[in-house]
């Protein structure tokens, strides 16, 4: 059965973050909160022309097929929930030498969190694991879209993972391009339940785990930004076709409310 959530499971277009828009999409209120024209054009023509200048990898589980910048804590994971930190910490140490280098300005990374931690009424912070910082602003090229998944990290790491206690999580992406046809994120009124795992799919579930749920699909412009609440089910739906025309590129991390009321952020 559905989960029993908020009735009010919507998305809203807004001029500017609120912090009530942050708490609301942390607590389920709102399904998503997009800011519309976040960066203007010329800022993404200039972001945009340091691509060519970043290293990525090509990642293909079966739950997505992608170009990546980045580290993401998720692929570090052994199966019983616990980071192998060696190889996560040299990736992490690799990827913000890499980001120095390709010197993308402004940094959309950097304003995001500046404008976010405004918006909250205090600045974003790093979460940290054993005091040190995790990588944040990892840097996405999803063109064929996802499958169904959701993102929680206290079911991914159950055993803990931060210094701070997380009690609320969200995601924000902001997009530096998208595609003419497609690439837009669908999101279902509906959290993860222990019968779910039934539909499992390895790195996704079978679209039978949210019938009958609330659903909506938001389609971002090239320069939004979006917030929503990834412990819903949801999945970025595959791009049309034609060239330049037919990429998605976001740069993205998850936040965290902590238990004494600041924002965290991680990748």
């Amino acid at each position: 059965m559905p989960s029993a959530l908020n009735p009010s499971f919507s998305a809203v277009n807004v001029p500017a973050f609120s912090r009530q828009h942050i708490a609301d999409v942390a607590a389920g209120d709102l399904a998503a909160v997009c800011v519309p024209g976040f960066f203007d054009r010329p800022t993404l023509d200039r972001m945009t022309a340091a691509l060519p200048r970043l290293p990525s990898v090509d990642y293909h589980p079966v739950r997505v097929a992608m170009t990546r910048f980045g580290p993401a804590l998720n692929d570090f994971r052994t199966s019983d929930g616990v980071l192998r930190a060696e190889p996560y910490w040299a990736d992490a140490e690799a990827a913000e030498h890499k980001w120095r280098e390709a010197d993308m300005q402004p940094d959309p990374t950097l304003i995001s969190l500046e404008v976010l931690g405004k918006a909250w009424g205090s600045a974003v912070t790093t979460a940290t694991i054993g005091g040190r910082p995790a990588f944040v602003g990892m840097m996405r090229e999803i063109n064929a879209g996802t499958l169904l998944h959701y993102d929680d990290i206290h079911l991914e790491y159950p055993g803990g993972l931060f210094d701070q206690e997380i009690v609320q999580q969200l995601t924000y992406n902001v997009y530096l391009l998208v595609p003419d046809e497609g690439g837009g994120t669908s999101l279902w009124q509906h959290r993860w339940e222990a019968a779910d795992d039934v539909h499992r799919l390895r790195y996704g579930y079978d679209p039978r785990v949210v019938e009958g749920c609330r659903t909506l699909t938001i389609a971002p412009g090239r320069g939004d930004a979006l917030l929503f609440n990834p412990n819903h089910y949801h999945r970025v739906l595959p791009n049309g076709t034609g060239g330049d025309g037919a990429r998605r590129v976001a740069v993205t991390f998850f936040l965290g409310v902590t238990a004494t009321g600041e924002l965290v952020a991680w990748s």
